[in-house]
This record gives structure tokens, C-alpha cells and sequence, in this order.
């Protein structure tokens, strides 16, 4: 026995050539859960497919699942993995190591790297360097050159490389006409979503939420219309179109009232929530740390409602991390020149227990529908989030769910360490991860 939550009977040390998956393993004694619902099983994986889910199965090797939930592998629809560009920050393979440690098995990188994603062979680069992350890495494109905003970047050319996410996130796409260009196009391209970090930028000038706190502070504020402005005019557009439209990180009660009627008339819209959105308020930034600066900037108490009750109620489709990491130089500034952003892909499930499931907003299953399932069809990731039944692939995490632990921000796989969370304690954490039959987490730990 290695560790306390693992049985590795071999004298073959795995360990120190990455840990290949073995003739046949056993995940023994979880209770496994899936859009199907929940049953206590063993998970019997083999050649990177699920072999066998049942009862008292045997296998060359066990994974010892006691307390704990078997998932299909978590999905994060936006990451900021830096590379090309900004390696300082972070790496395809820290970020990776970080989403594997996190419980991911897929995520969507975004393409405001240095040079952009917004072309073909910036996109072949980047999933030639994903060959050997420890998770499925996925490019985004952008929707226009440079991110610029003006010009159509060749989205046909990127769908061809199996881009099906399209955004300029990190800015806005401010021009009606180019959006509306853009939702046009996509409209021939199968499967493709355009995503829109949605910010009015000659509104959105400020450093945090405009409100109360601004006021007190001294610092410009972000007003929630820059937000929903664009949420309602893109709403618009894409029932116009018929293209759907996905909104980044939705941060105010108006933006989920507002897809929240596109809705319930048939527009093809879905939205995500990051999880500092759902944890934090304004009223964080009263100490000035710039950990706490992100855009959209953390909003009030009555925001943070609306988007837990948006998460319970379907408003909302996806939890996405939005990890941000930033070198610490660009971070340790006075919060008007700071960098915004935070890390989240180790901590995204613990504040989704934390803040969601402890707090009785939903279930552990509803949970693990918006970080798993659900952004894994929205993104077209067949292999991902999947039932776990015979032939799927072996893309699964292990999560103890009752794990206490207190995050050390040095302890992080990052590059970065820009997180406001250092000496917080959480609660729930993933033990194993297994992707496509490899065992890339083994009790906390990467295998490679």
C-alpha cells in the first residue's frame, strides 16, 4: 500500500516512468456518478477504454476509492495557459499538470497568447505542444486578427484543425457588425460557438466593480451596464442569426436575468460563471490586495446571488475556472496597475463544493453536470464527460468530496501563484485522474 488512498500491489515501480496504466485497474469502491444519476461500483479501465462497471470486479491493479466520487473527468472551457508568448506566467505543461491536479481531463485554452491563436498555424503549434500534457488541450481561435476587433481572423481554416470555440476573450468584440459578421460565418462551420467576453471597453475603464465599495476606495469602477449592454445586443444577434452565442464569465443579476429571457424564447445562448464570481464580492478589494482584481471585476453581494440562483436553476450552463495566472511581478502593484486575473484550476471544484453544494445551492451531481458534462457537449468533447459504461474512453476523475485541506499557494503546479486563497481552508478535492487510461494523478500527486 502507497499512500492512504490507493492499493498498488506490484514490484514494478510505475512511478518512475509515468505511470502507464497497467494490463487492466480497478477502481474499487466509489460511488460512481454520471448524467445517468449515481450507484456504488467498482470501474474496471483497460486499453484507455472503461472495461467493465459492476461489482467485485478484479483487475491486474486497484485504485482504492473508499468515500469517494467516480466522475467523468471534469472539462474547463476557459483557461489561459499563456504559451506561446507569455511562458513566464505559465506553460501548456504547468497549466495542464495544474488542470490534471484539479481534476480535469479537458480544457479550452483561450487564445490571447502572444502571438494570438488566430490563425492556422498558430493553432497547429499549440496542439503539437498539448501531444504531452497531462490533459486534453484544446485551442480556441479568435474571432477577429489580433483580437483586434475589425477583421474576421479565418475561423474556416482553425474549424478545420477542430476549433470549435471562437472568442477574443480578454477583450471584447465591440463592433455590432463584426459580431454579427461573425455569428453569419460561424453559421457554416458544424459545432461552432462564438464566445464573448462581454465588456463594453469605453464604459469598462476601471480597476473593480463601480458601486459602493468604488466609491469608498477611490478607485474607477467597471459598471455592471458595461456587461449587459453587450449581453443583450449579442442576445439579439444571435436570434437573428440562429448562431449560438456563449457567454465568458457572466458577473451581474442583470446579464442572468437577460439570458435568462433569451432563454425561455428559444435563443441559442448558454453562459458560464467563473468560481471567484459565485465566492467573492466587491467588498474583497477593501484591502487593496490586486489579488482580488479580475475582469469582469468581482461584483456585490446581490450579484454573487444572482449567479448562484442562475447556476441552480440552468440559466447558467458551465462553471469555467478562468485561470489567469500572472507572474508575480505584474501582480505585486498598486491595484489600479495590476494585472487582473486568478489562478482556479486547482481550487475551481473545492469553492464549487464549498460555495454550491455545502451551502445547498445544488447536489454533488448538479455540481459535477456544470464542470463536466455539460461543458463537455457544449464544447463537442465526445470523449469527455461521458456515461461510464463499457467502451467509453478513460477520461475520469476520483474526488473525495469531504477532504479538508488549506491551500499553500507555493504547493500549486502553476508557474504563477496569483491567488487570493493562500492559508484558506477548503473543502473536497480530486485524489485520481485518469486520462485516456492513464493514471496522470495517483493520491494527489502527478505521475509524470
Amino acid at each position: 500500500k502507497m499512500g492512504s488512498r490507493y492499493v498498488w500491489p506490484s514490484s514494478t515501480c510505475y512511478l518512475d516512468r509515468g505511470l502507464q496504466l497497467p494490463e487492466s485497474v480497478v477502481i474499487r469502491g466509489g460511488l460512481v456518478v454520471d448524467i445517468n444519476g449515481e450507484r456504488k461500483a467498482d470501474v474496471r479501465v483497460e486499453a484507455g477504454k472503461v472495461a467493465e462497471v459492476g461489482t467485485k470486479l478484479r483487475g491486474d491493479r486497484e485504485i482504492d476509492a473508499s468515500g469517494c466520487v467516480v466522475s467523468p473527468g471534469l472539462v474547463d472551457m476557459h483557461v489561459h495557459l499563456r504559451e506561446p508568448g507569455m511562458e513566464e506566467a505559465e506553460t501548456i505543461e504547468t497549466g495542464s499538470r495544474a488542470a490534471a491536479l484539479g481534476g480535469f481531463t479537458a480544457v479550452i485554452a483561450m487564445p490571447n497568447t502572444e502571438p494570438p491563436q488566430d490563425d492556422p498555424i498558430i493553432i497547429s503549434a499549440v496542439k503539437a505542444r498539448a501531444q504531452t500534457a497531462l490533459c486534453d488541450v484544446y485551442p480556441a481561435g479568435a474571432i477577429t486578427k489580433q483580437r483586434e476587433g475589425l477583421e474576421l481572423a479565418p475561423m474556416g481554416e482553425m474549424h478545420s484543425l477542430g476549433v470549435r470555440i471562437f472568442t477574443d476573450d480578454g477583450a471584447c468584440v465591440a463592433s455590432a457588425g463584426v459580431m454579427r459578421s461573425a455569428l453569419q460565418y460561424a453559421r457554416s462551420l458544424p459545432g461552432a460557438i462564438v464566445a464573448q467576453h462581454a465588456e463594453d471597453e469605453t464604459l469598462a475603464t476601471g480597476h473593480m466593480h463601480e458601486g459602493e465599495w468604488s466609491s469608498r476606495l477611490g478607485i474607477p469602477g467597471r459598471p455592471a451596464e458595461a456587461e449587459e449592454i453587450i449581453v443583450a445586443r449579442d442576445c439579439i444577434l444571435a436570434a437573428q442569426t440562429g448562431t449560438p452565442v456563449h457567454f465568458l464569465h457572466l458577473s451581474t443579476a442583470g446579464s442572468v436575468a437577460i439570458v435568462r429571457a433569451a432563454k425561455a424564447q428559444g435563443v441559442p445562448v448558454t453562459a458560464e460563471a467563473a468560481p471567484h464570481h459565485f465566492t467573492f464580492t466587491d467588498e474583497s478589494c477593501a484591502t487593496f490586495d490586486p489579488l482580488f482584481k479580475v475582469n469582469p471585476p468581482l461584483r456585490t453581494k446581490d450579484d454573487v446571488a444572482a449567479v448562484k440562483a442562475g447556476l441552480a436553476d440552468g440559466t447558467i450552463d458551465v462553471i469555467a475556472s478562468d485561470h489567469a495566472p500572472h507572474p508575480t511581478e505584474t501582480k505585486e502593484r498598486t491595484f489600479e496597475e495590476a494585472s487582473p486575473g486568478m489562478l482556479g484550476l486547482e481550487t475551481a471544484l473545492a469553492l464549487g463544493i464549498s460555495e454550491l453544494v455545502d451551502a445547498g445551492v445544488m447536489t454533488l451531481t448538479e455540481l459535477l453536470a456544470l464542470m463536466s458534462w455539460s461543458p463537455a457537449r457544449l464544447s463537442g468533447l465526445a470523449d469527455h464527460g461521458a456515461t461510464i459504461e463499457k467502451g467509453v474512453t478513460a477520461n475520469l476523475c476520483v474526488i473525495d468530496p469531504n477532504l479538508e485541506w488549506v491551500l499553500d499557494p507555493a504547493n500549486l503546479a502553476s508557474r504563477a501563484q496569483n491567488t487570493p486563497m493562500g492559508g484558506r481552508k477548503l473543502k473536497g478535492k480530486n485524489r485520481h485522474t485518469i486520462l485516456r487510461g492513464e493514471v496522470v494523478v495517483l493520491d494527489g500527486q502527478a505521475t509524470r
